[in-house]
């Protein structure tokens, strides 16, 4: 294979958005369960999706790290995109860090590369794992 070529097409799959995660952050798809696709043909922009990504819990970009406030549930939405989680065991509240959730969200996205699902990031709340789903608004 021509050099260039193969260094051209390690670099159009390292910037996927379906892989794309931060460079210190692996993600195998054990960070989710029950991944469900809802919609493959939802036309959610990558964009978007990105900035509600880090909308839930009130806002997680920059330099916060951690879920805050202790919600029981919280949304993350922006333009297309719509999260919803929820602490699945009674009484738990999310405490998701900013790297687990976009691990969750990644791995869910390797089962669902396009459109809609629902999923559960296993771990993030006080007790027990958080259930998510992403919707197309």
């Amino acid at each position: 294979m021509y050099i260039p070529t193969l260094i051209f097409s390690l670099l159009a799959f390292a910037s996927s958005p379906i892989l794309a995660a931060p460079a210190n952050q692996i993600v195998s798809g054990a960070e989710v369960t029950g991944t469900t696709c809802l919609d493959k043909t939802a036309a959610l922009d990558t964009h978007s999706t990105n900035v509600a990504i880090l909308s839930i819990c009130g806002g997680i970009a920059g330099s916060i790290q951690k879920c805050g406030g202790a919600p029981a549930s919280t949304i993350g939405q922006s333009g297309t995109s719509k999260f919803e989680l929820k602490a699945l065991q009674a009484g738990a509240t999310i405490n998701i860090s900013k790297g687990r959730w976009e691990r969750c969200v990644k791995a869910a996205q390797l089962t669902c590369p396009t459109g809609t699902f629902t999923s559960t990031c296993v771990g993030g709340a006080t007790v027990g794992d958080v259930g998510f789903s992403l919707t197309e608004v």
